[in-house]
């Protein structure tokens, strides 16, 4: 497990999206059970989705450039030269806000939160 924590035990978030409930994804998940710590999600929660705010930056810096990309190819140079872009440490932050998150979500349980 790539992320660990001081506990040894890497956490897998995981939510009711299809790839996630194969037959394949439910065998891997008990197989590896005793490296993570499972963290089931509700389905289509972009609140507890840390991928969610790193797509929407991406988005605008791709859609602030001009020209804007003419090709698949200068769209992947875009969104690579975004990303770069992005100064160091922007994932922890993201992963910082996670435990609040979760209490946000577990207070409220309906609709999406700001942050």
């Amino acid at each position: 497990m790539s992320i660990v924590h001081s506990d040894e035990f890497g956490q897998f978030k995981q939510d009711s999206a299809t790839p996630h409930t194969s037959r394949v994804a439910t065998k891997w998940l008990q197989d590896h059970s005793s490296d993570f710590r499972h963290f089931h999600c509700p389905p289509k929660s972009p609140d507890m989705n840390i991928i969610e705010p790193i797509w929407v930056a991406l988005q605008c810096a791709v859609q602030k450039r001009s020209p804007p990309p003419g090709t698949p190819m200068d769209l992947r140079t875009a969104l690579q030269d975004s990303w770069c872009e992005k100064p160091p440490g922007y994932l922890q932050t993201l992963v910082d806000t996670m435990p609040r998150r979760v209490a946000s979500l577990l207070c409220v349980r309906v609709g999406p939160k700001r942050y």
